[in-house]
């Protein structure tokens, strides 16, 4: 049995262990998961001593329940396994890069570099292109902006939705490839 540390002590407001359980009587379910199923309802004392011979924690799981589900497990590694798990996630984002049809060389090889770069990085980029006033009747113009942009990502990204007019603009949404 171990006593709770400061990752415990951020948890207990939604996890309750050992003695911070309330319940007069709980269900315990089986702590190694080898019989599928439910030891069965007993006192929280019992049930406490029962998780101190084993030298582990005893965990509220479904407080909600009648009456409430406990297991017995190590908290401790609980915790760490579940923060280990946590920083393995990438959160993927949204970046956007706007062009226009008459957008010159120069700054198409930046926003294209920069369209790259947040692709390696794993986000997900809109790429707007907005008309102003007459252009929008050669919308064939930036269809082959974004044609042309769409080519030289071709090792980096993948398309994810087509070129649309969206009132004044075309959106196409790129993704990084998968690896």
């Amino acid at each position: 049995m171990t006593t709770p540390g400061p990752q415990a002590k951020k948890q207990q407001s939604k996890v309750r262990i050992n003695q911070h359980i309330t319940a007069r009587t709980v269900r315990l379910v089986d702590p190694e998961g080898f019989t599928d199923g439910v030891i069965g309802v007993m006192s929280s004392y019992d049930a406490l001593r029962k998780a101190e011979s084993l030298g582990k924690d005893l965990v509220e799981i479904s407080p909600n329940a009648e009456p409430p589900v406990v297991r017995i497990m190590d908290f401790g590694k609980f915790l760490f396994d579940e923060k280990k798990n946590k920083k393995k996630q990438k959160i993927q984002k949204i970046k956007e890069i706007k062009l226009r049809p008459v957008t010159d060389e120069g700054d198409f090889q930046v926003k294209l570099r920069n369209l790259i770069g947040f692709l390696d990085g794993g986000d997900k980029v809109k790429v707007t292109l907005r008309f102003r006033g007459r252009e929008i009747a050669h919308h064939e113009l930036g269809l082959a902006q974004l044609k042309r942009l769409q080519a030289a990502v071709l090792d980096h990204g993948v398309v994810e939705s087509l070129p649309k007019l969206e009132g004044k603009q075309l959106v196409m949404m790129i993704g990084p490839v998968k690896k």
